[in-house]
C-alpha cells in the first residue's frame, strides 16, 4: 500500500507521508497489566496521526467490556475459568477482524493491537492472522508487517501507583472503593503472571520487537525492519512519564500583527512589549523548577523572552511558517495579487504550500524534532508563532490535520499543558494585555472564481 503525497492540494490525497507505509503495519503490545501498554499505544497513535500516518488503536479490553454484562472480580481472568477464556479469545479475534476491515476499507496504515498478549500461543495467533501462510484469499490480502512492543516493570511501587492512578478509575471499577479495586486488580495481575512468557532474544530472535524496561531505563531492540518500526523505536526512546508542565505562548503583538501583515521579522508593538513584561512576571510567580525557555530565531519571540530569568534556547525549527512570495503581505494584498493561490489555500489549508514557501504539512515535519525534545524535557516555556503553536497544540491535544490550521491561539495568552496518563490537560491564561485578533476562520466560499468580498469575509480587523 503506497502512501499518498502530503502536499499536493489539487487532488486532495489522504493525509499520509509519502513512500513511508508500503504495507499495513501492526504494532502488538505485550506485557502484564498496569505496565503502561495503553499509555504507549495511545501516545504512539497520536504521534503517527500527527505526522500524517493513518493510525488507530484496537483495545481488546474495550471489546471485552462491550461483550460481557458487567465486570465482577479478578476471577474472570483466572486461566482455569474456561468460559471467560473463550470470551477473551473471541474478543481478541473480533478486534483483529475489525483491524483487517479498517486496513482494507479505510486506508488504515498502522494499527496498535492493545492487549496483554502475554503468551506465545496468543502471539502466534496474531502472527498467523496477520501473515497467513496458506493459499486463501486472506493470505493474499493480509500480509502485514508485525512489530511487538513489550513493557516490563519490576518496580512494585511504580506498578501499584499506576493501578491507583489509572486502573481503579476505569469502567471495570465504577463505584467501587479505591482500595478494594486496587486489591482486586493486583489479583488480576497474578492470574496473568502464572502464564506470562516474555519476549525472548533466543526464542523470538526472528521477530521484530522492542522491550522497554522500567519506563525507559533500558531498551532491548531486536530486528527492527523498515521506516515505521525504526520511527516507533526512536519515539519510544524519547518519551518519559515524569510529571511536567509545558507552557506555550505566542510572541507579544508585533508591528506586523497591528498592520495585518503575515510573516516577516517585525519588532514588538508597544502592547507586545507590555506583554513581555507581564509574561516575565507571570513566570516568576509560577516559580517553575528548572525552567528552560525556547524561542524561534525571529526578533519578536526573542524580545518576548527578554525579561524572563531562565536559560533561553533559540530554535530555527520554531520560526513561523514560510509564506514564500506572500511574506509581509496583508490578506487583502494576497487576494489582489494571487487570488487563485489564496483560494487554493482556503480550500485545503493543511496541504497547501505557499509558492517558494511551506505548507502546514511541511511545518509539522519541521517541528517534529521539537516535539521529540519536548518529550524528553521537563518544564519548558515555548515562545513561538501562530502556525507553529497550532502544530504543537495539535500534537498534545490529538487534533486531526483538517482542524490543525484553524486552532485558536490568541495573542497575549499562556497555554498551560499538563500531560497525564491518557491525555493532556490544557488551561488558557490571559495576561490582560490588549492585542489584535489574528485568527482567520475558513471562508464559506473557497472556489477560485469567488469574489474578493467572499475571499476576505473572515479577515480580522487591522490598521
Amino acid at each position: 500500500m503506497e502512501a499518498q503525497t502530503c502536499c499536493s492540494y489539487h487532488k486532495k490525497p489522504k493525509l499520509s507521508c509519502a513512500n513511508i507505509v508500503k504495507r499495513p503495519v501492526v504494532i502488538v503490545m505485550v506485557g502484564l497489566p498496569a505496565r503502561g501498554k495503553t499509555y504507549i499505544a495511545r501516545k504512539m497513535t497520536r504521534y503517527f496521526n500527527w505526522i500524517g500516518i493513518n493510525t488507530k488503536v484496537f483495545n481488546v479490553g474495550e471489546y471485552r467490556r462491550a461483550t460481557t454484562n458487567e465486570y465482577k472480580d479478578h476471577s474472570f481472568f483466572d486461566p482455569s475459568n474456561k468460559e471467560a477464556m473463550n470470551i477473551r479469545r473471541q474478543c481478541a479475534l473480533d478486534a483483529l477482524e475489525d483491524m483487517a476491515k479498517w486496513f482494507s476499507e479505510q486506508d488504515g496504515e498502522v494499527a496498535l493491537f492493545d492487549a496483554t498478549n502475554t503468551t506465545r500461543e496468543r502471539r502466534k495467533t496474531i502472527l498467523e492472522f496477520c501473515c497467513p501462510c496458506d493459499n486463501s484469499a486472506a493470505a493474499h490480502s493480509r500480509q502485514y508487517s508485525v512489530f511487538f512492543i513489550e513493557s516490563v516493570c519490576t518496580d512494585k511501587c511504580t506498578v501499584y501507583q499506576n493501578i491507583k492512578d489509572v486502573k481503579v478509575t476505569g469502567p471495570d471499577y465504577d463505584g467501587v472503593d479505591t482500595e478494594v479495586a486496587a486489591q482486586d486488580f493486583v489479583k488480576r495481575i497474578s492470574h496473568y503472571q502464572s502464564s506470562y512468557e516474555p519476549l525472548c532474544e533466543e526464542h523470538d530472535r526472528n521477530l521484530s520487537f522492542i522491550k522497554i524496561y522500567d519506563q525507559g531505563e533500558k531498551f532491548l531492540v531486536n530486528k527492527i525492519r523498515g521506516h515505521i518500526q525504526s520511527r516507533a523505536a526512536y519515539y519510544l526512546m524519547n518519551i518519559h512519564t515524569a510529571p511536567r508542565t509545558i507552557y506555550l505562548t505566542r510572541h507579544g503583538e508585533s508591528v506586523y500583527n497591528v498592520l495585518g501583515r503575515i510573516g516577516g521579522d517585525a519588532d514588538l508593538s508597544i502592547q507586545g512589549e507590555e506583554y513581555a513584561h507581564r509574561l516575565a512576571n507571570y513566570i516568576e510567580k509560577e516559580n517553575i523548577e528548572d525552567l528552560t525557555v525556547w524561542t524561534s530565531e525571529l526578533k519578536r519571540t526573542k524580545q518576548t523572552a527578554e525579561y524572563i530569568k531562565a536559560p533561553i534556547v533559540n530554535w530555527k525549527a520554531l520560526n513561523e511558517i514560510n509564506a514564500g512570495k506572500c511574506e509581509e503581505l496583508t490578506y487583502e494584498e494576497i487576494q489582489e495579487k494571487y487570488p487563485k493561490e489564496f483560494a487554493q489555500r482556503d480550500d485545503d489549508k493543511y496541504r497547501y504550500r505557499y509558492p517558494k514557501g511551506e505548507s502546514y504539512a511541511d511545518l509539522v515535519s519541521r517541528v517534529e524534532p521539537v516535539i521529540m525534545e519536548l518529550e524528553k524535557q521537563e518544564n519548558i516555556l515555548v515562545i513561538a508563532h501562530q502556525a507553529v503553536a497550532r502544530c504543537l497544540l495539535a500534537y498534545f491535544l490529538d487534533k486531526p490535520a483538517e482542524k490543525l490550521p484553524y486552532l485558536k491561539v490568541p495573542l497575549h495568552t499562556v497555554i498551560k499543558l499538563t500531560p497525564y496518563a491518557y491525555g493532556c490537560k490544557v488551561e488558557y491564561i490571559k495576561l490582560e494585555v490588549p492585542a489584535v485578533d489574528t485568527h482567520r476562520s475558513k471562508p464559506k466560499v473557497v472556489q477560485e472564481t469567488r469574489s474578493s468580498e467572499d475571499a476576505l469575509s473572515t479577515v480580522p480587523k487591522h490598521l
